[in-house]
């Protein structure tokens, strides 16, 4: 069965997109992410997936993320990659045969790729959409292999490569996505124009 796993923040003023906050604010900052929430929702609701919900900080049952459409569940404490490695863990362990992880960070991310992401893995051991600033926006597998989130540099341009590097010492194969842009700084938001 196939798993999307959605990991967010919880919208808090004063902690959701840091980096962008530093220039425009952070009630812009937090206005911004909302849509961003929005954008990552409406894309969940159509996939045809088991779709995991792994908020930062608490559950909320009470926001625009439908408690019918989402499994919602509590990210671990830990670096990026154990809580990557957790969510990953638990989703195979409820019977995934595939799963696919995104974050809240992308505008440009379609339905499209994330259901290309799901097709590849019809014929790949991993499948991963690199962001241009040297991370990733998606990554997927069909088993559970911890070993491509143990020793990645985590929020540096070194996160993709050393992620090809850890899936190619296990000797499986990877497909790769169309490169997008993650929304990290004002510069990166302009650009979209919404």
């Amino acid at each position: 069965m196939n798993h999307l796993l959605i990991f967010i923040k919880n919208p808090i003023k004063g902690e959701a997109k840091t980096r962008l906050a530093a220039t425009v604010g952070d009630d812009e900052a937090l206005r911004i992410y909302l849509e961003l929430l929005k954008h990552t929702r409406s894309i969940g609701e159509k996939i045809d997936a088991h779709r995991n919900l792994f908020y930062a900080h608490f559950i909320n049952n009470s926001d625009e993320w439908n408690n019918d459409d989402f499994d919602k569940q509590l990210q671990i404490d830990g670096d990026l990659g154990e809580k990557m490695a957790a969510g990953f863990q638990a989703t195979f362990e409820k019977g995934a045969t595939k799963a696919v992880i995104v974050g809240s960070d992308c505008a440009s991310l379609t339905v499209d790729i994330v259901n290309d992401a799901f097709a590849k893995l019809e014929t790949n051991d991993f499948v991963i959409g690199p962001a241009d600033d040297g991370g990733y926006y998606l990554i997927g597998m069909t088993e559970f292999i911890p070993e491509v989130f143990q020793n990645i540099t985590w929020s540096t341009e070194h996160v993709f490569p050393q992620t090809i590097e850890a899936i190619n010492n296990q000797n499986k194969s990877c497909a790769l996505l169309p490169m997008l842009s993650d929304i990290d700084y004002e510069e990166d938001w302009v650009k979209y124009g919404w």
